[in-house]
């Protein structure tokens, strides 16, 4: 297996001595769609943070295309969507992708090009000067999501992108994030929903710090003799207790 993100014996430790992550040592596929698995307060966004270098480890270490985590040679190579949108709602759709594109070193030749192929990808040309304060919470998430596509990453990091949002708007998303695999980029994708965990072609199950699996789907659903992803997880959440 070529491997995008190798972690060694990772731990992270805040005030008073609170263990979030514990020893975890763990390799995701190149070039998939990789589900981060698993309930709030699991430890799924602070993993998804070591890993994108925003984040001090405690001891470990994590490499990302043989990269140290966070190293000024990846910038261009990660991107990063965190839960939080990070996008500015005095601006119309267009200026804040433009705002984006230029802080990204992009040449103003090619920013008019960039920009459409965005807009067309999150399906939101017909709304491009809209100011992001008017937008519904989903069309705010598709803003965000065309930021993190900005510059072709080969690593797009994703965290619980379809919170809050309605049925069809998570599938047009999942058809977007599957496209992208497909044309070589790797995702990961955390959620604490397990019915999306079936749209991963790649599965990594975190419960308080640690990683219970981390294997495809149909893997897990064999080695626990299982139909459901949620059904896998129970049984070895009971078989640690």
């Amino acid at each position: 297996m070529s491997s995008i993100v190798k972690i060694n014996n990772l731990n992270i430790t805040v005030a008073r001595n609170l263990s979030i992550l514990k020893n975890i040592n763990l390799e995701l596929p190149l070039g998939q769609t990789i589900g981060f698995i698993g309930p709030s307060g699991a430890g799924k966004t602070t993993l998804i943070r070591a890993i994108v270098g925003s984040l001090k480890i405690s001891s470990g270490e994590i490499f990302v295309l043989g990269q140290r985590a966070g190293s000024k040679e990846l910038r261009h190579k990660v991107s990063y969507m965190t839960q939080e949108l990070s996008i500015y709602p005095d601006l119309t759709v267009k200026e804040n992708l433009i705002y984006f594109i230029t802080m990204m070193g992009i040449s103003k030749s090619e920013t008019e090009k960039i920009l459409q192929k965005l807009l067309d990808r999150v399906d939101l040309s017909d709304k491009a000067n809209i100011l992001v304060n008017n937008l519904s919470s989903g069309q705010k998430q598709r803003v965000s999501l065309a930021i993190a596509l900005i510059d072709s990453p080969e690593l797009i990091v994703l965290d619980e992108p379809t919170v809050g949002l309605d049925p069809v708007l998570r599938q047009k998303l999942w058809l977007l994030f599957n496209d992208l695999s497909r044309q070589g980029s790797t995702l990961i994708i955390s959620s604490h929903s397990m019915d999306e965990a079936s749209k991963c072609d790649y599965l990594v199950l975190v419960r308080d710090g640690k990683i219970i699996a981390a294997e495809t789907p149909t893997e897990l659903l064999r080695r626990t003799s299982s139909k459901t992803v949620e059904e896998s997880f129970l049984k070895l959440v009971g078989d640690k207790e």
